[in-house]
């Protein structure tokens, strides 16, 4: 007679739900590295931070795109030079929605799309037709 089975585990748990709520390595938000971080005189602020031997690399090497900390200036030119730091930066550099836009757009108000510029020659060929 056979002993007791093990019974497998094929379901560990689903953990695309669990990482969504993990805080311990998050980063901050586009919009908040927009309209905090990126100011220009908060951006130099953080570049040129005063030595604090809490953070890693007693805080001296800080991406303000990325809010990250490294710990010496190579691992900062090799951020600098990867896919995830690229990326950043071309997020940041779109105006991000205001509330009163984003407030429109769900159908709420009115809506109004922006005026079309032309030019005076095109305006001056409309009229002659």
């Amino acid at each position: 007679m056979p002993g007791p089975t093990k019974r497998k585990k094929y379901h560990q748990g689903i953990t695309t739900e669990k990482k969504k709520y993990r805080t311990k390595r998050r980063k901050r938000d586009i919009d908040q590295i927009i309209l905090q971080d990126l100011v220009p005189e908060r951006k130099e602020q953080l570049e040129n931070q005063v030595l604090d031997l809490d953070l890693p690399g007693g805080g001296q090497f800080y991406c303000v795109h990325c809010a990250r900390h490294f710990i010496d200036k190579h691992s900062l030119d090799e951020h600098f030079r990867g896919k995830l730091h690229k990326r950043r930066v071309k997020d940041t550099e779109q105006i991000p929605y205001t509330i009163e836009e984003s407030v429109k757009a769900a159908g709420q108000g009115s809506y109004l799309p922006p005026p079309i510029k032309r030019t005076k020659k095109e305006i001056d060929s409309m009229d002659d037709n």
